[in-house]
């Protein structure tokens, strides 16, 4: 095949990047996007063209042909519904299905998402220090599991460099989702300075995103999820909300393989400290339970491949933190969900368990844009079934009522 053909809601094989560029500027039928060719070659190579696409759309966007690209996805993928609306920290979330951070770590794309669909986009995870992450091969597809692994090594541009890119995205035009950006610690920072991190990268972007999200939970900079515990984490936490001032939204990013008495201790830390929210859950370093034993990329064992499992493998472990969180809380606090939502009854399950906002990003990957209205339409169908006139509503509610979550 030497042309990528456009047919909806099917993922076609294409032969090369160029083949899938093509295929995405010809835009002949609803949109077929570059990243689901990584499945077919390689996942970084083709992600990073999607950006750059998309970046050359958002930035030529009063062109003719790009308001007609942009309003190509709107209608494919948009949604309005009332009973989806989420109003948290001020913000108002149109609907609450999120594109997770890690899939546009330097903000390139940030004026685009909102016509994919989606009622937020978290960017990054940004570092003070630009820094190239770790070597090549780090993206990989488990197909078998519906997964992904990745360690990527929070590679991006710096803080300042993004900081600069979104003051010229929303100079071009206001953004109409609220947008949210994930800090991490620059690798070349060692832990006992992490705060002073955290805190200059606040400063260069709280002008530029609605909330921010401490990131203390990727398994691919060395030394970070140390700082999950609480005694390393307060400093960072107190740093930033006295940088803060109250201003922004601030929330924490968790992993799925904390025991259940820290994570108590960090649910209680966020509570000490006023945080917004917490994000559950970043990827697991856990390799129990795959059907993929060896890595096709790479050849070896993919117990000794090392990085974070995003997807199906993760959907179970997150939803249970997430309804630990929520008992833990008594709701009060609130939980954006993450992690191996592929369906509505994934995203269902999730808002049921305690989460008031979602996030995707493997699930997009291999169910494709459509995955967006068609979670939303879901989700209006489940609000419908339990007689409940708002998603607020429903978040919890198997806690509160008793509702089912796979019924």
């Amino acid at each position: 095949m030497t042309k990528a053909q456009l047919i909806p809601r099917q993922i076609v094989i294409i032969n090369s990047p160029m083949e899938e560029t093509n295929a995405m500027l010809t835009f002949g039928k609803p949109f077929y996007p570059l990243a689901f060719w990584t499945l077919q070659s390689n996942p970084e190579q083709a992600h990073q063209q999607l950006i750059k696409i998309l970046n050359r759309i958002d930035r030529s966007r009063h062109s003719w042909a790009a308001d007609w690209l942009l309003s190509q996805l709107e209608n494919s993928f948009c949604q309005s519904d009332p009973r989806l609306v989420q109003n948290l920290w001020g913000l108002t979330f149109n609907n609450p299905l999120g594109l997770a951070a890690g899939f546009d770590k330097d903000g390139l794309a940030a004026g685009t998402w909102a016509s994919f669909g989606f009622g937020l986009a978290e960017l990054g995870a940004v570092t003070h220090h630009p820094q190239p992450g770790n070597p090549r091969p780090r993206l990989f597809r488990l197909p078998q599991d519906r997964a992904g692994l990745n360690r990527m090594g929070a590679n991006n541009q710096g803080a300042k460099v993004m900081a600069k890119t979104l003051q010229e995205t929303w100079a071009r035009h206001p953004r109409t989702i609220p947008i949210g950006i994930n800090l991490c610690k620059s690798k070349i920072t060692p832990l006992d300075a992490a705060a002073l991190d955290y805190v200059e990268s606040f400063r260069y972007l709280k002008d530029w995103a609605d909330y921010f999200v401490v990131n203390v939970s990727s398994p691919n900079t060395p030394g970070l999820r140390d700082l999950q515990a609480t005694e390393q984490l307060e400093p960072i936490i107190a740093a930033l909300q006295a940088e803060n001032g109250g201003t922004k939204p601030i929330l924490v990013k968790i992993s799925p393989d904390l025991n259940w008495s820290d994570l108590a201790d960090l649910v209680q830390l966020a509570k000490t400290y006023q945080l917004a929210g917490i994000i559950a859950t970043n990827t697991t370093i856990s390799r129990e339970g795959l059907k993929t034993q060896i890595l096709k990329a790479t050849g070896k064992d993919i117990r000794e491949e090392a990085g974070g499992i995003s997807g199906m493998p993760l959907q179970k472990r997150s939803t249970e933190i997430i309804r630990f969180i929520w008992q833990q809380t008594g709701g009060q606090l609130p939980i954006i969900g993450v992690g191996g939502i592929f369906t509505p009854l994934d995203a269902w399950e999730k808002i049921a368990a305690g989460a008031s906002l979602l996030q995707v990003y493997t699930g997009w990957i291999y169910e494709g844009p459509w995955m967006v209205p068609n979670i939303l339409q879901g989700l209006v169908a489940k609000l419908e079934e339990h007689g409940l006139s708002s998603l607020s509503e429903a978040v919890g509610c198997e806690n509160k009522q008793g509702v089912g979550t796979r019924e």
